[in-house]
């Protein structure tokens, strides 16, 4: 991170601080997820959840016990129509985005939802338009976009020169991953790498070179037709023409190993697993760059807070979460 990004990050932490205001936060969907983000809305001093959802009444119970006696509920209809809530946060899976967002928008309600944004080009376009109606605040959770690695690697793109080629290379030992064992997302209807994974990095493709479009797609799928695809061997381009590979396997014998490389004329960086960014230059191995690490969570929680205050802030909209999910429906054909 630069001396003039900390500054810029510290000016919003103190503007974040001074606030007097305070909002009550509906967690819908209590898994991975919706635990991660109450557990980043109990270190943010301008949050409280007041309300927990999910499909599991015993989890929706001891989560909202846990999170300091929230009300807690089994349809999330009815949370939306019994509790005063100022932003929803919408972690269930992918099918059951579309109702639940139409219903909380239908309600004036702040909405932060979890990628992809729906299961469908025409139920994503359906959910910006009901969001643009409502006039509220509308964002998607894209972990990479809220990481301090974003902004160095905007900064240092400048410095590979001409870019020639981006690589995209997603391998797992086993899907879904040993902590991910829920049925869906072992399922061609809603689960997948495709969808669970390839969005993060063509959201950081756009972050970083704007708008691509899929030239041609190979999925491969499992004899069972109900099984999600083991495989994607695909072909993007930028705008101007620059190329984009796909390279993405499940259930091989391989160490899971994610990596999002940029090769340029006079240097490449790679953001491997996530969050370890490599750079160097012509005829040089490339370095891991030490970079601080902050809380995603948390500066997602500061920039939604802005943008509820009327204040700029830095978020992933809709209309962004629209262009993704147009990309996964072409790459999975």
């Amino acid at each position: 991170m630069t001396k003039r990004e900390g500054q810029n990050e510290s000016t919003k932490r103190k503007e974040i601080t001074m606030s007097q205001n305070h909002y009550r936060v509906a967690i819908i969907g209590a898994g991975v997820m919706g635990q991660r983000m109450i557990e980043a809305i109990a270190k943010h001093p301008q949050y409280d959840v007041a309300a927990i959802c999910d499909a599991s009444e015993s989890r929706a119970q001891e989560t909202a016990e846990r999170a300091g006696n929230a009300a807690w509920y089994t349809d999330a209809i009815r949370l939306l129509d019994n509790e005063d809530v100022d932003l929803i946060y919408l972690a269930v899976p992918p099918k059951f985005h579309h109702p639940i967002a139409l219903a909380a928008l239908s309600r004036n309600k702040h909405l932060l939802c979890e990628k992809p944004l729906a299961n469908s080009i025409e139920e994503a376009e359906d959910m910006l338009a009901a969001a643009k109606a409502a006039g509220v605040i509308h964002a998607m959770h894209f972990p990479i976009y809220y990481q301090s690695l974003l902004p160095v690697m905007q900064e240092r793109l400048r410095e590979l020169g001409e870019i020639r080629r981006i690589d995209i290379l997603t391998h797992f030992h086993q899907w879904p991953r040993p902590w991910q064992q829920v049925p869906w997302l072992a399922g061609r209807e809603q689960g997948g790498f495709i969808r669970e994974v390839l969005p993060h990095f063509i959201h950081l493709t756009y972050a970083l070179f704007g708008d691509l479009q899929v030239i041609r797609s190979h999925v491969q799928y499992p004899p069972d037709p109900l099984a999600c695809e083991t495989g994607i061997s695909a072909y993007l381009e930028l705008a101007d023409g620059t190329p984009v590979t796909v390279n993405g396997l499940a259930n091989i014998a391989h160490q899971e190993h994610l990596d999002y490389r940029v090769y340029g004329t006079e240097g490449t960086f790679s953001l491997v697993n996530w969050t370890n960014l490599h750079m160097g230059g012509q005829n040089e191995a490339p370095q891991r760059l030490e970079i601080p690490l902050h809380e995603r969570l948390i500066q997602l929680l500061d920039e939604f807070a802005l943008a509820m205050e009327g204040k700029k802030a830095r978020l992933v909209p809709f209309e962004v979460g629209v262009k993704v999910q147009r990309i996964l429906e072409d790459l999975r054909g």
